[in-house]
């Protein structure tokens, strides 16, 4: 037998031991491929071991700002790679295949799975407009701060959609036009962060029906992360406003130090212990189903910010979560996405014809 195929428990329980949810995670225990976002990550430690605070630490009251609030993040995993993370023998490569390699099921959990099949699956949310309506948010952080320059948001609606998803800078400088010079701009995001916190404290409920369907998951003993670019101390402060941290097992946030879309859901993945082709992915972002898929992973689509049109390359689109199941996650693995009640041909062997003897033979 090839004790290659099955890693040992002590490289997994190092390996696990670096995504576990807890306080202390940070994005120094982070290599990225790229030269240049692991001097960013450097630079960013040296300021932050000069100033005296640490990640979860405040300056003056003030949540640390997280740098991906209004940027648009990379899909990422086109080619099913991952990113890199620190081990005792080394840095090491964690992609797609790896984890559905390694975190296959072992003996006693394929006997437990084969008795409660719900339990094998991982469900991932995205928190932006899938476990609160943070477009709402976001755009009365435009507007507020627009009042406070004494600007004006075009009033159209393609505009307004655009500065929801698209990065500050070129939203100030391509749809809003302000005249601004470059330490301006700075000023701008860095209040427009603020407000956008302020008005996150305000935030009292979540998505329609995602209580109940929670609720729901975790009676089927299904676990369940959260994945935002929210700094953690105000990702749980939200949650627990909200009354919805009981329900997730693990939390991907800021800290995390994820560069792509992709890489928060892997690393959500991980630390619920369920390799990327079990776990469904709740999103709302044509985007966000596109990394999930990129990652082996089942979408769900929530209608609302986006029409349906443009969620077509979801497994499942509902408009909330009232219409789903624990029946409906059986189904997508059970047949492959949504598309097993299409009509399909079905091919029909035919017998072929017995032989007529054309000579008497007796």
């Amino acid at each position: 037998m090839d004790t290659n195929l099955r890693p040992s428990s002590s490289s997994l329980l190092q390996l696990r031991s670096s995504f576990c949810f807890s306080h202390s995670l940070s994005p120094s225990k982070l290599i990225l491929s790229k030269s240049k976002r692991l001097n960013f990550v450097q630079h960013r430690l040296v300021i932050k071991n000069s100033t005296g605070f640490g990640e979860n630490d405040s300056c003056n009251g003030s949540p640390v700002k997280p740098s991906k609030l209004f940027m648009q993040e990379a899909i990422g995993a086109e080619y099913g790679e991952g990113f890199e993370t620190f081990r005792l023998d080394g840095p090491l490569k964690v992609d797609v295949d790896y984890l559905n390699d390694r975190l296959q099921e072992g003996f006693l959990k394929r006997i437990r799975y084969a008795m409660k099949p719900d339990e094998a699956y991982g469900l991932i949310f995205s928190w932006d407009n899938v476990v609160a309506n943070t477009r709402a948010l976001k755009l009365n952080a435009w507007k507020q701060l627009a009042s406070e320059e004494g600007k004006e948001i075009p009033p159209e609606a393609n505009a307004q959609k655009l500065m929801l998803y698209a990065n500050a800078d070129h939203v100030l400088h391509k749809i809003l036009r302000w005249e601004t010079v470059e330490s301006e701009v700075d000023r701008l995001k860095s209040r427009l962060s603020q407000i956008y916190y302020d008005n996150l404290l305000k935030l009292r409920k979540p998505m329609e029906g995602l209580e109940e369907w929670l609720d729901a998951v975790s009676t089927a003993n299904i676990p369940c992360a959260v994945v935002s670019s929210l700094d953690r101390r105000n990702m749980v402060d939200a949650l627990e406003r909200i009354g919805l941290k009981k329900y997730f097992q693990a939390i991907i946030s800021e800290e995390d130090g994820m560069e792509s879309i992709s890489h928060r859901f892997l690393s959500a993945a991980m630390k619920l212990d369920r390799k990327p082709a079990k776990c469904v992915v709740f999103e709302d972002d044509p985007r966000g189903i596109t990394a999930a898929h990129n990652c082996t992973m089942m979408a769900v689509a929530l209608i609302g910010s986006h029409p349906a049109y443009d969620l077509v390359q979801a497994d499942l689109a509902v408009g909330s979560f009232n219409e789903l199941s624990v029946i409906n996650l059986r189904r997508l693995f059970a047949n492959k996405g949504s598309t097993f009640m299409d009509m399909q041909k079905q091919i029909i062997e035919k017998t072929p014809p017995r032989r007529k003897l054309t000579v008497d033979t007796i």
